[in-house]
C-alpha cells in the first residue's frame, strides 16, 4: 500500500501553554520553533523520517493562543515537502522542509 502524496493535521496550542510567558508578555504568540517542532512531528509520523533541513520557510501571520490551524505537509519530491499552516483561511505559514532516514 502506498503513502498518500498530502497529509494534514490539526495544530493547537492552549492559552496555558509554558512558552506564551515569554513569547511575548502582554501579545503571546505561538513562536515558529514550535510551528516548525509540529511540522517535524507529521513528517516523522506520516513518511518516518527525520527533519534534515528547512529548505524555506516565511511566517506571514501569528498564531495566536488557543487558536486551531491546520497542517498540510505534500511531497514534492523523494524526502521534499511542501508546508502550509492556515489558521480561518489565512496563511500563516509556508516553506518547504526535506527529510531523512
Amino acid at each position: 500500500m502506498s503513502t498518500p502524496a498530502e497529509i494534514t493535521r490539526g495544530i493547537h496550542f492552549p492559552a496555558d501553554h509554558p512558552s506564551f510567558r515569554g513569547h511575548f508578555p502582554g501579545r503571546p504568540i505561538v513562536a515558529g520553533v514550535l510551528l516548525m517542532e509540529q511540522v517535524a512531528t507529521a513528517l516523522r509520523e506520516w513518511r518516518g523520517l527525520r527533519l534534515k533541513a528547512i529548505v524555506d520557510a516565511k511566517f506571514v501571520a501569528p498564531l495566536l493562543p488557543g487558536q486551531d490551524a491546520t497542517l498540510t505537509l505534500t511531497e514534492i519530491a523523494e524526502h521534499r515537502m511542501r508546508f502550509t499552516i492556515v489558521h480561518a483561511g489565512t496563511t500563516l505559514a509556508r516553506g518547504t522542509v526535506e527529510g531523512s532516514t
